[in-house]
């Protein structure tokens, strides 16, 4: 029996370590050869030397299971090593089927202490990263679509963040790199539609080395349960979006974790308000929207939040 990414070769970024470790080995057992990227910096802040064991590690488990797997140790926030990275799966398996982004660091801090290099850091590695590597995944489908005279099986999974969702203190860097990453998600599923190609996010949350803080306080079961917390909860919807099963899946945000998927509405008016003249005066503005947020709920902003299980202290 044919599974279902038998065929298709995948790319996933940041995938030595945590959540791209299990979504490269999920993406390898349905069936597809896998690149596996990672840039092998020891920090989760980006510091320390460059280094190929951890993707080498995993393209070996690849290959121990009977699967088909390269590694690419690379830093996806430049653009020229992004450009080798897609080259290096069409020049190892001849084309380029499916790309997850899943690469990023952190670098904590209140907004009012960040330096400029925090800042820069962050969204050099999430945004740019992310921007990179779609930008030559997408040149590489519109050429075999405009070849192939139709549409293309092309599949991009993004990786956002509850954090883009619900803010966090501690992050603006972090919250503003997923919030954008959302953004270059919907753009790109409507520029590349018509060549057959998809492009979603994902919230993951998961236990991993970013976000060991995070979960501190949420032990893992000892009684050898799965952890609800476990990168294994999330990878099978990246095995599924990256799936031609998946063609009616385009522009969507999608939160998972622990058994659990829930599907983002993009924004929607809560009130509209109307001037009674043809330009809003102060004083209109003032009578109409400060009883309006007077009679809300004061928690209201992380209603959505909460529904979907997040814990705001």
């Amino acid at each position: 029996m044919a599974q279902p990414l038998e065929g298709l070769t995948v790319i996933v970024t940041g995938a030595g370590r945590g959540l791209g470790r299990a979504e490269a080995l999920e993406l390898a057992r349905l069936g597809a050869r896998v690149v596996v990227n990672d840039y092998g910096r020891p920090g989760r802040d980006g510091s320390g030397d460059a280094s190929a064991a951890p993707a080498e590690g995993v393209a070996e488990e690849i290959r121990a299971a009977g699967g088909e797997a390269v590694a690419h140790l690379g830093d996806v926030a430049d653009h020229e090593q992004a450009r080798a990275l897609v080259q290096l799966a069409v020049t190892t398996y001849g084309r380029l089927d499916v790309l997850v982004n899943n690469a990023g660091i952190l670098r904590d801090r209140m907004v009012f202490s960040m330096t400029e290099d925090e800042w820069d850091a962050v969204i050099r590695v999430h945004l740019k990263g992310h921007f990179n590597t779609t930008h030559f995944a997408a040149a590489h489908w519109r050429e075999r679509a405009k070849a192939a005279g139709g549409p293309v099986h092309g599949r991009i999974v993004n990786t956002s963040s509850e954090a883009f969702l619900a803010g966090s203190a501690g992050q603006p860097n972090y919250a503003a790199a997923k919030g954008g990453i959302v953004g270059l998600t919907t753009s790109t599923a409507l520029a590349l539609a018509k060549y057959g190609v998809t492009a979603n996010a994902i919230c993951p949350r998961a236990r991993t080395r970013m976000t060991e803080d995070v979960f501190a306080g949420f032990a893992a079961p000892q009684d050898g349960t799965l952890d609800p917390l476990a990168p294994e909860h999330v990878a099978p919807l990246v095995g599924y979006l990256a799936s031609p099963a998946a063609a009616g899946v385009n522009g969507q945000l999608l939160v998972v974790h622990g058994g659990m998927v829930a599907v983002a509405e993009r924004p929607r008016i809560a009130a509209k308000f109307d001037t009674a003249k043809d330009v809003f005066s102060f004083e209109e503005l003032d009578a109409l929207l400060t009883p309006y947020y007077a009679q809300r709920p004061p928690n209201e902003t992380f209603a959505a939040a909460e529904v979907l299980g997040l814990k705001h202290d």
